[in-house]
């Protein structure tokens, strides 16, 4: 493959809801471009963007493919970017490092959840979108109705560049407005016919051309002068005025296809050579805030976007080049742990089809195998710019969380290395094992992100798993002072064990006063790694307990409060004063006022007017303004305090503190009111008091539970 130069490189992810049609469009770009020679079908499952053997099963995309093909000589990466929520966070890497997302909507769908996810990322990203209606030639495409959907989601930026002269089945010729004329396809799609438009089509079409002279002319100041002089543009002064505007989204240019068909996708593809942004004018920035803009005479700067572990191959990273090039057997410097990587092969990829080439320039995207410790978002440089280190994607939050536990006890290991290697092919999965809980937490984006998990283990691995409920990390504290003492008392024969403690507990908080019934000769502040703190007073007078078995006393205070009495969950702000004792001149030691330091607490603890706290969280719910009413009765029903709500368009935010016992599933609650087109995020916010009657729950579970063990 010739190597080609940054001019002649776009770089596109195909971005939409699940069933828009891009899996389909890439197999067709791909097969116009002469890449493949025979086009495929999801239905047949040997697209080549939809390899993998879960892909295939399920006939629906999991991860991002990076493909290529080529037009009028260029190369155009193509991303194609699954559709199924759960994996957003595929497409937020894409669009990392795209120039252009090209969002496919579904005729006869119009705008749906999908949609809306995907255009909200291009948002976040400020990615530069064209909007392309595919599926024109479904019989119950509606193509007016579609945009009149975008119109209203999107904004009056939305603006036709073509559109068709008849949908359904027959859709075989479109209208376009740059050109101004009629391009007609054949049977089997592919180069059209140019055709001067139809009579019938002249007043619309020059109607909505100067809908497109107008908005092309904001693309810059110059342009609209000469618009006002001249009351229109000229071809060039339009397609430079569609260029700018596209580029700083003041634009959003609409397209029609029928990707099935091979209608509409060569003038596409044109549209993506002249129009679209080139990789040098999207700048990305350092973690230092300095520019780099894929320009070939910087220093060797590549980033690594993505990260998969394939049959014989072991583990493939795929990058885009920000400076300079790479060549095959160079030598780069991790910018995180400054470890020397060798580039031992370079590769462009088609799905699994890959071609080994000698070089790589700025701003083209490739991918290389078996790097020893780089990652997804590493930064790669030559030595003389080791330290560059570029910004990272910021994956989305996980919003599903759920235990996960081998059926067999030996597989433990093995189940934990196969999710450190999900989690490395797709950052937006987490895993944790929580010594708290006692549980492996995996953090998903859904269930359905959890079931294919599954299937890996099921169906690949061989290793059977369950889900169980995580749960809860709940807090004890008390609300009053409480005294208790304990004696520890033991005799077996030669030396014994004695430790006698008298203690006080009163709650911890901003401002709270030392009782005056005994001084305080010594204080120390524990900060607790759960949260809150522990104030451990020495209130010793007359020597009763050796100053030798303070620190056994706090020994087994913080043993307690790491299994609380009530429920065995952490304990907090706790304010402890040692204040008598006894000691044994032989049979005090250690392990005595550990003992006795835990018990007392025990017992004190119990009689403090104990309360269990539960972790609140701040949600955030984007909803349809329709939708509004039986959201927030689910909320409320889960024992969520609306804080406030805002609008965003014809979406309504809502605010709501929820305790995290009551969010179980709520991902796919929230889905199943909403019909998919429910979004939330959630951060923890504080602990607080659970209310009486889920206290009392709470300790009957916990002595059941003690009474089963």
């Amino acid at each position: 493959m010739k190597v080609f130069e940054t001019s002649e490189v776009k770089n596109i992810a195909l971005v939409g809801g699940a069933g828009s049609g891009k899996t389909t469009l890439a197999e067709t770009m791909l097969f116009d471009g002469g890449i493949i020679s025979r086009r495929g079908s999801i239905s047949d499952k040997n697209t080549v963007s939809d390899y993998r053997e879960i892909e295939l099963e399920k006939g629906q995309s999991i991860t991002s493919t990076i493909m290529y093909t080529i037009h009028n000589g260029k190369k155009i990466n193509i991303i194609d970017t699954p559709g199924t929520p759960d994996y957003v966070g595929e497409v937020t890497s894409a669009l990392h490092v795209a120039d252009t997302a090209f969002l496919l909507v579904d005729a006869h769908q119009g705008v749906n959840v999908g949609t809306e996810i995907a255009w909200r990322n291009t948002t976040r990203y400020n990615s530069p979108v064209t909007f392309v209606i595919n599926q024109v030639d479904h019989e119950k495409s509606n193509f007016n109705e579609t945009l009149n959907q975008m119109k209203e989601a999107f904004g009056e930026k939305v603006t036709l560049v073509q559109y068709p002269v008849s949908e359904g089945p027959d859709f075989n010729a479109i209208i376009d407005l740059v050109l101004m004329k009629m391009l007609k396809y054949g049977p089997n799609g592919g180069e059209p016919e140019i055709l001067d438009i139809p009579e019938s089509e002249i007043d619309k079409a020059e109607e909505l051309k100067m809908t497109l002279i107008e908005s092309a002319a904001e693309g810059s100041e110059e342009l609209m002068e000469k618009y006002f002089e001249n009351d229109t543009l000229t071809l060039d002064e339009l397609r430079l005025g569609i260029r700018l505007g596209l580029a700083n989204r003041a634009y959003f240019p609409v397209f029609c296809i029928s990707a099935m068909k091979n209608v509409g996708i060569s003038r596409l593809m044109e549209f993506i050579n002249l129009a679209t942004p080139t990789p040098d004018a999207r700048h990305r920035f350092t973690t230092e805030g300095k520019e780099l803009s894929s320009n070939p005479t910087d220093p060797t700067t590549i980033f690594v976007f993505k990260t998969s572990i394939e049959p014989h191959l072991g583990e493939v990273s795929y990058f885009r080049v920000y400076g300079g090039c790479v060549t095959e057997g160079m030598d780069l410097i991790n910018s995180r742990n400054g470890n020397k990587e060798r580039l031992s092969q370079l590769l462009v990829t088609a799905g699994k089809n890959r071609e080994k080439v000698e070089k790589i320039t700025a701003g083209d995207i490739g991918a290389t195998i078996k790097l020893k410790d780089t990652h997804t978002n590493d930064t790669l440089n030559i030595p003389s710019a080791k330290d560059i280190q570029l910004e990272k994607i910021v994956f989305p939050d996980p919003i599903y969380f759920i235990a996960i536990k081998a059926l067999e006890s030996s597989d433990d290991e093995k189940t934990g290395a196969i999710l450190n290697d999900v989690h490395r092919v797709d950052p937006s999965f987490r895993v944790q094992y929580s010594k708290e809980l006692k549980q492996m937490i995996i953090s998903a984006m859904g269930e359905t992100h959890v079931n294919n998990v599954k299937w890996h283990f099921d169906k690949i691995h061989k290793i059977g798993i369950e889900f169980l409920p995580t749960k809860i990390p709940y807090r004890e504290t008390i609300t009053k002072p409480a005294k208790a003492d304990y004696r520890h008392k033991k005799q077996s024969g030669g030396a014994g064990q004695f430790g006698e403690v008298h203690l006080m507990i009163q709650p911890y908080f901003e401002g709270y006063k030392d009782p005056t019934e005994f001084p305080v000769r010594g204080t120390e502040t524990i900060e607790l790694p759960w949260g809150g703190k522990l104030i451990y007073n020495n209130c010793i007078v007359g020597g009763s307990i050796d100053a030798r078995f303070m620190p056994a006393i706090l020994k087994g205070i913080r043993e307690r409060i790491e299994t609380g009495p009530l429920t065995g969950s952490y304990a907090r702000d706790i304010v402890v004063y040692i204040y008598d004792g006894k000691m044994h001149p032989v049979d005090s030691n250690e392990i005595s006022f550990i003992l006795a330091g835990r018990n007392a607490f025990s017992t004190a603890f119990k009689n403090a007017g104990p309360k269990i706290m539960e972790p609140i969280y701040n949600m955030e719910i984007i909803v349809p303004e329709e939708m509004m009413g039986g959201v927030m009765t689910d909320l409320q029903g889960r024992r969520g305090i609306i804080m406030g709500m805002d609008s965003n368009g014809r979406q309504q935010i809502i605010r709501a503190k929820v305790p995290l016992a009551e969010l179980n599933r709520y991902a796919t609650a929230l889905s199943s009111i909403t019909s998919g087109r429910g979004m939330f995020s959630m951060s923890f916010d504080a602990y607080q008091q659970v209310p009486a009657d889920v206290q009392t729950a709470l300790l009957k579970k916990y002595e059941e539970e003690q009474d089963e063990d």
